[in-house]
């Protein structure tokens, strides 16, 4: 698995009591559970993913609000200001105004997802930018970390990070998927870089690459659910439960025990998200097949 990314455990050992797993990027808001969501996040809770981080980026201005209920529904749901590089073009003076209120919410932990997709283009590149220098003045007017959103858009969003003095602030690359040397780059503007189940995927040896690399104190682990579902999960709506597949994937990639990854990645959830709190409870992972 290490190599290839091709298979992954079909049953994870489960956590031990005093090990907490945190998703660090969640769209549990999203339609996808609308029919189970109680049942996911109780699944998500048995598996010893007990604390997530649900990203209010996604269907505008009403993500936001959605992702705001759910963390004040939720234990231990924190939850993100922002609108998503797809949507740029849909910013305007009411949506950004909204937002800074939301960002004073108790259980509001960073801003984003914001950031570039120059993948998909839904929204114009002008537009994508001139959104990602907004909200990382929210940011650092908030004084919150930036949730980033990065895609066939290096030079750019480099750029603009530096011109907009973002590792003031800091924050999170989530769903990490460019090389080192771009690593590096986000690594010494004092981002973490988060990895979602595409390191499991059987092409992705650039991506594992990097989580071999980066330092002990600057990876987290996400699920991007519904989307990204890992290895053995591929094809299947993602859930926060599946994190720790993602987790056996980067502990035997880094050399450690799943327990271990998981610590340590909590522990740089924590850095990254200051406003983030989690309990310390039992867990008991169900096997993917068993999940439904």
């Amino acid at each position: 698995m290490a190599t290839s990314g091709s298979s992954t455990a079909a049953s994870l050992p489960s956590l031990p009591p005093t090990v907490v797993a945190i998703d660090s990027h969640c769209h549990l808001h999203d339609a996808a559970f609308d029919a189970d969501r109680e049942v996911v996040w109780a699944r998500a809770q048995t598996a010893g993913v007990r604390a997530l981080v649900e990203i209010g980026a996604s269907d505008g201005l009403l993500g936001n609000e959605r992702a705001r209920v759910l963390a004040e529904r939720y234990e231990n749901v924190s939850f993100t200001v922002g609108i998503h590089p797809h949507e740029a073009k849909d910013l305007s003076a009411p949506v950004m105004t909204r937002l800074e209120e939301l960002a004073d919410h108790p259980r509001a932990v960073a801003i984003g997802e914001t950031g570039l997709d120059y993948h998909y283009d839904h929204s114009p590149r002008s537009q994508q930018q001139a959104a990602f220098r907004q909200f990382i003045a929210l940011a650092r007017r908030r004084k919150l970390p930036l949730t980033v959103h990065l895609r066939a858009a290096e030079h750019d969003a480099l750029a603009i990070l530096r011109e907009e003095h973002a590792s003031e602030v800091g924050g999170v690359i989530h769903c990490f998927t460019s090389d080192w040397a771009t690593a590096q780059r986000l690594l010494d503007l004092g981002f973490f870089l988060s990895f979602s189940g595409i390191v499991t995927f059987k092409r992705a040896d650039t991506v594992r690459e990097v989580a071999r690399k980066v330092p002990a104190d600057r990876f987290l682990i996400e699920t991007d659910a519904p989307y990204l579902a890992p290895v053995p999960c591929r094809g299947r709506r993602n859930e926060p439960a599946f994190l720790l597949y993602t987790a056996a994937c980067l502990a035997e990639l880094r050399g450690l025990s799943v327990p271990e990854l998981v610590t340590r990645a909590m522990e740089n959830t924590l850095r990254a998200f200051p406003r983030l709190r989690v309990p310390a409870v039992t867990s008991t992972l169900p096997e993917c097949g068993k999940s439904d």
